[in-house]
Parts: structure tokens; sequence; C-alpha cells
């Protein structure tokens, strides 16, 4: 640690001093006259020798606005818009205009304490505790802050946002029922397979919009694509959505009657947009009577109906778990594996339908 060895000077107008670390020289200032300016110089130059931190004024937002810029460049639009909504409605209007240096753990809490009043859910919680951990931790590698709210935490009392999954009388329905409503006419539903494919795969809207004829080899589906609700192409939602799981027998099926309908084209179900899949499909649900679920809940019952199955099968079929079979890693090894799954998958949808 380089010590100071000399002390603020009076310049006429205020008080100056110089220091020196690892060959960069800086220099601190103070208007207040008298001794206490001299010190508050003095502080000023030996915090910055000890921790490498200088500029004590920082804004909270002047430090926020650097860090996300760091986030467009390294994470995907789409967390960006979040993370930036998380920003505007919680964290900027409680400590954006608060100096970095004057920061606490409770003013962190405090913005997590109030978001669990007004009723957020644990997962968005836990969310803005992210958020708050890693400005942190970039203002300290960017030497403007020594801060670290190692004791930030989501309240015991949060809990996760409930979600809603077709039942068993709804899947009896989605799949014996092809029609919906249009202008107040009875007429099929050109997306009908692409409800089920989804049901019984748990792929994600925009992975179920992304997929193309040539992912599928045989009896294996690779995911490697998503269209967002931008219709921008991408990898997916996170490093674990590409990978690759062996179709049941009722999803061959499907995909089979498909292929009748658009084999032909690239895409294989032909969804216009995002937007547009959930609107045919609220419909869908309000004319034949089913319990209005969005899109993303009909990957929830899909994780519902197999949740009966080892942990590992499940997650490497919906894409949550490092232990996945990943298209082009584990593919060959896990071949067996992943037929079997397969098998447990089909055998438990039958069982649900065979029952209701």
């Amino acid at each position: 640690m380089t010590m100071r060895t000399n002390s603020a000077k009076w310049t006429g107008t205020r008080w100056r001093i110089d220091v020196q670390k690892d060959g960069t020289r800086k220099s601190f200032y103070s208007s207040k006259p008298g001794r206490t300016g001299q010190r508050e110089a003095n502080a000023k130059a030996d915090k910055w020798l000890t921790t490498g931190v200088s500029d004590t004024a920082l804004r909270v937002s002047q430090a926020y606005a650097m860090w996300y810029e760091t986030q467009q460049e390294t994470t995907s639009e789409g967390n960006c818009r979040n993370i930036a909504t998380r920003w505007r409605h919680w964290i900027e209007p409680n400590i954006g205009n608060k100096k970095l240096s004057t920061l606490t753990e409770q003013d962190l809490q405090n913005i997590v304490n109030k978001a669990y009043a007004a009723g957020l859910s644990k997962k968005t919680l836990s969310c803005i505790c992210a958020d708050l951990r890693a400005l942190c931790k970039f203002c300290r590698a960017a030497k403007l802050s020594t801060f670290n709210p190692e004791g930030l935490r989501v309240p015991a009392g949060a809990r996760l946002k409930g979600k809603k999954v077709l039942q068993p009388s709804d899947l009896i329905t989605l799949f014996n029922v092809d029609t919906t409503l249009y202008k107040g006419q009875t007429v099929p539903d050109d997306y009908i397979n692409a409800y089920r494919f989804q049901v019984l795969t748990g792929l994600r809207p925009g992975e179920l919009v992304g997929l193309q004829w040539g992912d599928i080899q045989g009896n294996t589906v690779h995911v490697q694509r998503a269209v967002n609700v931008r219709g921008e192409v991408t990898k997916g939602k996170n490093q674990n959505a590409v990978r690759s799981f062996v179709l049941s027998r009722m999803a061959r099926r499907v995909l089979d009657a498909q292929r009748q309908i658009t084999g032909h084209q690239e895409s294989v179900f032909c969804i216009l947009t995002e937007y547009n899949y959930y609107w045919r499909w609220k419909v869908y649900c309000k004319a034949n009577g089913l319990t209005v679920v969005t899109p993303y809940e009909l990957r929830h019952t899909f994780v519902s109906v197999v949740k009966t199955l080892p942990a590992g099968e499940v997650k490497g079929l919906v894409g949550h778990s490092l232990d996945m079979d990943t298209f082009g890693v584990y593919g060959h090894a896990l071949t067996g594996e992943a037929e079997a799954t397969a098998e447990a998958v089909e055998g438990t949808f039958l069982k649900i339908l065979n029952n209701a």
C-alpha cells in the first residue's frame, strides 16, 4: 500500500494535494477554508492511495449508466429491457441521485423491501437483488467504490408467482377438437398442431416460432434458435436453451400431420409472429371452453405433466440445466436415455388423457 508523505497546500482559492500511485499521478482538492478543508483533501488522497477510488462525488445514476452500457454489450436486448424497467420503477427513484460513496446496504435492502410490499413475485425480487449486486460488483472492478452488499436478500415471505396450467379436461379437448372461431364461424385452426406440439414438448413460444424442418433429424429435435417478440432470431433465452431431445410417439404423430401441411416450407408451423400465436391460442381457448393460459404456460403445462419423471430428464427436455443433452456435445452418448425419456413422457400423457 502506497503511503502519503505530503499534505495539502492552500493555493489561494482551495486546498490541493498531489500524490502518485503505480505511475499514475492525481490531484485532490477541497474548497473548504481552514484545516477542515486540508483534512478533507488529504482524506480524498488517502482513499485513492488505499483503495484506488477517487471520484467520491459520483452519483448512482452515473455509475448505473456505465454499468448498463456493459450489459448492452454482453447480454440480450430483451434482458436489457427488463434491467432498464427495474431501474426506472424501483432503483432510480430511491437511490438514483444518491452519491455512490454514501450508499449503504440498507439503502439497497429498502428497495427490495418496498418491491416486496408492493406484491412483486419472488423471481422479480431476486432479479432486483441481482441487478444491485452486479452494479456494485462493476463499481468495485472499475474502482468507483469498494461497497459490497453481502447481506442483501429477498424477504423470507416472498412467494413465487402462481402459474396456470391446462387441466386434464382441457388436454382432452385440445387433442380432440381442431376448430376455432373466425368471425363467428367455426373453422379449422391452422395452429392446432403447434398448440399440441408445445404441450407435448415444452418448447418456449419463441422456440416454436423458430423451429424449422431442418432442425428435425429422424425422431430427434434440435432446438437451436428462437424468434423473439420483435421478430429477431436468437440462440434462445439462456445458455441452456440450445438442446436436443427425442420425440414421444404422440409428438411424432402431431409432427407427421403438420408435415402434410407445411412440409414444403422451411418453418414447421409457419407462425407469423409470437403475438399472432398468442392471439390465435386465446381465441381457441375461448371458443372451446379451455382454461385461458398464456402460450408460455403451455410450457408449464408440459412440466407439470412430466414432473414425476427424474429431474435431470425434465430439465434436459425444457432447457433449464447444464446436465441436459446439448446438441453436438452429448447427443450420441445419451441416445438410449433420450429415447427412454420420450417413452416415459408418452406414458405420462396417455395416463392423464385416459383417466380424465
